[in-house]
């Protein structure tokens, strides 16, 4: 009976912890809701869709003086992420444009991942952008070489490229390469533009991307 009982125990416990382990990045999606809660998102604006370099672009708005703009970027969020919150990062709002700049953290987690695996992870999110809205604009920024990540340069230049591709053939759509802008003379990435950890971007990093997105955004 206490073999029985114990192994009762065992079970309601793992049941109970299972029920309250969240996903990764779950707290971030609730943050999101509680804004929606406290201010209706507004209708027309350009959603920012991604990982931390969106995230830290808290003041994206002064930016684009005149750009109603929705900052939905979540630090470390993986394209994988980005579909398995798709209904939670698309249904609250009703945009004319959605900018997406993600994948860098796809290759960080697994230097062994096939390029092909990370665009096929973006065309699985791009096409449930479609199924939601298919005609706004819809752009892709170009995944950046981070020093700090510079073994993965190789993987991220060939998903650029054919993200790139990808991005020519589709109606109402672009891709923003931000890489040209980001390097020197030389052509070599302009390690000033990032902060300490050589992974996240100063203002002036910031202001170079703007120069870049302006013409693009509606």
């Amino acid at each position: 009976m206490k073999k029985i009982f114990a192994a009762f125990l065992l079970l309601t416990f793992v049941l109970i912890f299972s029920q309250n382990k969240k996903p990764m990045f779950w707290q971030d999606i609730q943050n999101f809701k509680k804004l929606n809660q406290e201010a209706a998102p507004p209708k027309n604006a350009i959603l920012l869709i991604g990982s931390s370099s969106f995230t830290k672009w808290q003041d994206v708005s002064e930016y684009f003086p005149g750009k109603t703009i929705i900052n939905r970027g979540f630090g470390g969020s993986r394209l994988t992420d980005l579909n398995y919150f798709s209904e939670d990062l698309l249904n609250p709002y009703q945009p004319k444009q959605i900018i997406i700049y993600c994948g860098e953290n796809d290759f960080a987690d697994d230097a062994n991942l096939k390029t092909d695996v990370v665009v096929d992870r973006y065309k699985t999110f791009y096409k449930k952008i479609r199924s939601k809205f298919p005609n706004i604009q819809v752009d892709y920024i170009s995944i950046k070489y981070s020093p700090s990540r510079e073994h993965l340069w190789k993987q991220m230049k060939e998903a650029n490229n054919k993200i790139a591709k990808f991005m020519e053939k589709e109606k109402n759509a672009d891709f923003i390469d931000i890489t040209s802008i980001m390097n020197d003379n030389n052509g070599n990435v302009r390690k000033d533009l990032f902060v300490e950890d050589m992974l996240h971007m100063t203002p002036e990093g910031y202001q170079l991307w703007t120069k870049v997105m302006k013409p693009y955004m509606k």
